[in-house]
C-alpha cells in the first residue's frame, strides 16, 4: 500500500538529461503565471489559434494540428479508435511500440505484431511483406518513430512511402520523444497522424498532447462513424474551425508556456533545431564509442535519446546516484530488463553539445573512465 510522502519546499534543482521531461527555460515557466482567464473568452481563441497555427508553421505541414490537455500517448487510444475497425499491424521493437499494441488490444482490436529484437529497427520492406502476405486487411499501421527504451530511430519516412501504395491502410506514428528535435516531412511521406508530448523535444512543461492529422485520416474517421470522444479528429478539428478553441477545458497555463516556447522554436527554425540535435547525437555517440558502445542497431540511432551499452560493466545505478548527488544532473538507467545493461542520455529540447559535455564529464569522473 502506497503511503503519503509529503511534498517539500527544499528540493535541490537537477539538470535533466533523462528521456523526458527535459529542461524548460525560465521565461517559459514564467509564462504560466499569467492571471487566469476563461476557456471560452476571446483571449482563449487568441491563445489557441496562435499555438495551433505556429505549430503548423514550425512543422511545415498543411495538415490539421490538434493540441489537447493530456499525455501524447492519449493518441495511442485516439488513433486506434478513430482509424481501426478491426485489424492493426504494429511493428514492435521496444517497450513503447509494444505498449501501443497493448492499447489496441485493450480497445478490442485484433493486433498483428511485426516483432523485432530490442535494439533492432523496423524495416520498410518487412512492413510491405507483412501487408502483402496477410490474409486480412490492415486498417492501420501503428509505428513508433523514436523508441526511447532502446534508443532506436525507426525510418518512418520510408515506411510512409511504402504505405502510400496502400491508401486504405492508414499510418499513425508515435513521435512522442522526437518531434521537434528530429526533422520529419510529415506531408511528403504520407503520415496520417503523428503525435508528440510537449515535455520532450519541444522543451515545454508536461501536460499537452500534439497531433498532426491528415485530411485522409479525418475523412476515414467520418466514414467509419465511431471514434474517440476526447481525441476524435472530427470533434476536435470541427470545434477549432467553428470556435478557434478546444472542445473541453484545457490546461491554459501550459498553453501559455507553449506559446512562448513555440515562438522560440520558430525563431530557431525546424531545420536548425534538427541540426543542433544531430550535433548532440554525434557528440554522445563518439563519446559512447570511446568509453562504452551504442546499443541500437547501427544506422538507426535516435537523434534525441542515446541508449548506451554498459560494455565496461559499471554500476549504472550507483553512477546515476552519484552524478545526481555530486553534480546535480540526472540521466537514466536502461528501460526494464535493460536496467544495468544500458543507460540512457536525453539530449533534446534546449540542450547543446556544451551542456551534454558537462554530463559526460561528470560520468567520466564518477565512473573513473
Amino acid at each position: 500500500m502506497t503511503k503519503k510522502r509529503e511534498y517539500r519546499d527544499d528540493y535541490d534543482e537537477k539538470t535533466l538529461f533523462i528521456p523526458g521531461p527535459t529542461e524548460v527555460r525560465d521565461d517559459v515557466i514564467e509564462a504560466m503565471a499569467e492571471p487566469m482567464f476563461g476557456h471560452r473568452m476571446d483571449r482563449m481563441t487568441d491563445l489557441y489559434t496562435t499555438i495551433v497555427e505556429d505549430t503548423k508553421e514550425f512543422l511545415g505541414t498543411d495538415n490539421e494540428v490538434v493540441i489537447l490537455t493530456g499525455s501524447g500517448t492519449e493518441f495511442w487510444e485516439a488513433t486506434t479508435l478513430n482509424l481501426v475497425d478491426e485489424h492493426v499491424l504494429v511493428p514492435t521493437c521496444g517497450a513503447f511500440s509494444e505498449r501501443y499494441a497493448n492499447v489496441a488490444e485493450r480497445l478490442g482490436k485484433t493486433v498483428h505484431r511485426l516483432e523485432y529484437e530490442w535494439g533492432e529497427a523496423v524495416k520498410p520492406e518487412d512492413v510491405r511483406d507483412a501487408i502483402e502476405s496477410a490474409d486480412v486487411h490492415y486498417d492501420m499501421v501503428a509505428g513508433v518513430m523514436n523508441e526511447s527504451s532502446t534508443g532506436v530511430r525507426n525510418p518512418v519516412e520510408e515506411i510512409g512511402d511504402v504505405l502510400k501504395q496502400y491508401p486504405d491502410t492508414y499510418f499513425a506514428v508515435d513521435a512522442v520523444s522526437s518531434l521537434g528535435g528530429d526533422y520529419v516531412d510529415i506531408d511528403e511521406h504520407g503520415i496520417d497522424a503523428v503525435f508528440a508530448s510537449t515535455q520532450k523535444a519541444f522543451a515545454m512543461p508536461p501536460g499537452l498532447a500534439v497531433c498532426v492529422v491528415s485530411d485522409d485520416a479525418y475523412d476515414r474517421e467520418v466514414e467509419k462513424g465511431d471514434s474517440s470522444w476526447y481525441g476524435g479528429f472530427r470533434r476536435t478539428i470541427d470545434y477549432y474551425d467553428r470556435k478557434g478553441q478546444t472542445h473541453s477545458t484545457p490546461a491554459i497555463p501550459i498553453m501559455l508556456a507553449y506559446r512562448t516556447q513555440m515562438k522560440r522554436m520558430l525563431d530557431e527554425g525546424h531545420r536548425a533545431r534538427d541540426a543542433r540535435h544531430r550535433e548532440m547525437m554525434e557528440y554522445v555517440h563518439d563519446w559512447a564509442d570511446e568509453h562504452f558502445a551504442m546499443f541500437p542497431e547501427a544506422g538507426y540511432e535516435s537523434q534525441t535519446v542515446a541508449c548506451i551499452e554498459n560494455a565496461r560493466g559499471i554500476d549504472v545505478a550507483a553512477t546515476i546516484e552519484e552524478v545526481n548527488e555530486e553534480y546535480d544532473m540526472a540521466f537514466s538507467n536502461g528501460y526494464g530488463d535493460l536496467g544495468e545493461e544500458t543507460f540512457r542520455i536525453g539530449h533534446m529540447g534546449e540542450h547543446t553539445v556544451e551542456s551534454v559535455k558537462a554530463l559526460t564529464d561528470a560520468i567520466e569522473d564518477v565512473a573513473d573512465l
